[in-house]
C-alpha cells in the first residue's frame, strides 16, 4: 500500500474531497544541477491535486487524512499510460513499414499508433477507474485543527 497525507477541502454528503500537495524530492538530490526532472518539475506550475474520495466519517476542512492506493493498481496504470502508445507505435510503425515499404509510411504508422495507443489507454482507464480496487482509500484521520488546544499559564510569581 502506498500512503500519502492530504488535507480535506470539503466534506459532503459521505464524499471528502482532499488536497495532495506534490512534494519533489529535487532539493536534496546531488545531481540537481545537471537533473532533467528539476527542469520539468519547474515548467508546471501545480503544486497541489485536488481529488474526491469516499467517506463515512464526518471530516472537518484543514483536517489532515492519509491515503492509501494499492500497489498493484498504481503499477498497472503506470504500464496502461506508457506501455500502451509505446507499443502502438511500434507495431503500426512496423506494420505500415512492410506493407507500404518506406520510411514516410512507416513515420507514419508510427504516429498513428502512438495516437491510437493513446487514446486505447485513455478509454480503457477511465473504465478501471470505477473499479473499488483502484481507488484510493481513506486509512487514518487526524485530529481536526481545532481540536487540540495549548494554553499557557503563568503564574503569579513569573513562572
Amino acid at each position: 500500500m502506498i500512503k500519502e497525507w492530504a488535507t480535506v477541502v470539503a466534506w459532503e454528503n459521505g464524499e471528502a474531497l482532499l488536497r495532495c500537495d506534490v512534494k519533489a524530492s529535487c532539493n536534496s538530490c546531488a545531481s540537481r544541477a545537471g537533473c532533467g526532472s528539476r527542469l520539468l518539475n519547474k515548467l508546471g506550475p501545480q503544486n497541489h491535486h485536488i481529488l474526491s474520495v469516499a467517506s463515512e466519517q464526518p471530516l472537518v476542512a484543514g483536517q489532515k487524512v492519509e491515503l492509501g492506493i494499492a500497489e498493484g493498481s498504481l503499477i498497472g496504470s503506470a504500464l496502461l499510460v506508457y506501455m500502451s502508445p509505446l507499443v502502438g507505435l511500434f507495431l503500426i510503425a512496423a506494420l505500415f513499414q512492410g506493407l507500404f515499404g518506406s520510411d514516410l509510411a512507416a513515420f507514419c504508422g508510427a504516429l498513428l499508433g502512438g495516437v491510437g495507443g493513446f487514446l486505447l489507454a485513455r478509454g480503457i482507464s477511465s473504465k478501471l477507474s470505477r473499479r473499488a480496487d483502484w481507488q484510493p482509500v481513506i486509512l487514518s484521520v487526524a485530529l481536526p485543527p481545532d481540536a487540540l488546544r495549548v494554553e499557557t499559564i503563568i503564574s503569579e510569581d513569573g513562572r
